[in-house]
């Protein structure tokens, strides 16, 4: 059995958390991608997982080959690249890490074009609002909305976005409409939060400098989708991205307050791991989400 094909299939397993998942993205038995690592392990004379019912964990000679094994890849990925006689060539596996909601909403109804564009190419998903390592990972590359401050990745830019505050208008007829940032004090903010611990600061420019403000409400949660809905049903305000809201201040179910303390610069942003030679599935990609988000009135309809 070739290297490659064992190598990737060990960092599967071990992103995957089990040989079924590994073996459904590979589009293979588990019992395949079991009998890989047993070569692969054979091959090594070393123990890389431990195997049992109650789940796999990898042996601390697992752990570090796992990071090498990761590195041999995304350096047999950049060969390819770099001598491919079709340099605009897409096939392959892209793996791409995007927010839920963004994600649900704004990328995987765009998939499936893109991958019929590109029959040779495979495309998996993961959709999450916790910001994964996408190199530990195994991601090719994704989806960020805000500033990306890690030296070790490349950012582009797919479409301007800031962050509001916004409500229904039912809502600040019956509570009032606040004209400073302290007023938010006096009014149920609906708040994200993350892994039970509630993220309450909501940040905001006044006078060139950052200004954080404490905020209260009766509801949070970890889910934008679910945090929108409330604001959308008129039982506090929100603090929302424009990519999420732009349909409802078109249709007049939602307005924004406090617009000139807005936080600019929270821009969607793709980002990939730094590398010599870019692939053609994430160069491709990058560029197609680009020309969607950039088309006339395409926000005013989401």
């Amino acid at each position: 059995m070739d290297r490659y094909t064992t190598l990737r299939s060990f960092v599967l397993v071990a992103d995957c958390g089990s040989f079924a998942a590994a073996a459904h993205k590979e589009n293979v038995t588990p019992v395949v991608m079991g009998r890989r690592l047993d070569a692969l392990e054979r091959h090594l004379g070393v123990k890389l997982m431990h195997r049992s019912t109650r789940g796999l964990s990898l042996t601390d000679l697992g752990e570090q080959y796992l990071e090498r094994a990761r590195g041999l890849l995304r350096d047999f990925d950049e060969v390819d690249a770099s001598i491919s006689h079709d340099r605009n060539s897409v096939r392959g596996h892209l793996v791409v890490s995007a927010p839920a909601a963004f994600g649900r909403r704004h990328i995987g109804p765009h998939a499936p074009a893109f991958q019929a564009r590109y029959p040779d190419l495979q495309l998996s998903f993961n959709f999450t609002d916790s910001v994964v390592d996408l190199v530990r990972h195994g991601y090719d590359m994704g989806i960020r909305i805000g500033e990306v401050t890690d030296p070790n990745y490349v950012a582009v830019r797919l479409f301007p976005n800031r962050r509001v505050v916004c409500g229904s208008p039912e809502y600040f007829a019956r509570h009032g409409t606040p004209t400073t940032l302290e007023e938010l004090t006096e009014h149920n903010c609906l708040a994200f939060n993350l892994q039970g611990g509630q993220q309450r600061g909501w940040t905001f420019l006044r006078d060139g400098r950052q200004v954080a403000i404490r905020v209260a409400g009766n509801l949070d949660c970890n889910d934008g989708e679910l945090l929108f809905d409330w604001v959308k049903q008129g039982l506090g305000i929100g603090w929302r991205s424009t990519w999420e809201i732009q349909a409802e201040l078109k249709r007049g179910e939602l307005v924004t307050v406090l617009d000139e303390y807005a936080l600019p610069a929270y821009d969607i942003q793709a980002v990939y791991p730094q590398q010599r030679y870019l692939p053609a599935k994430v160069r491709f990609f990058i560029d197609y989400l680009k020309d969607i988000y950039n088309a006339p009135g395409y926000w005013e309809v989401r």
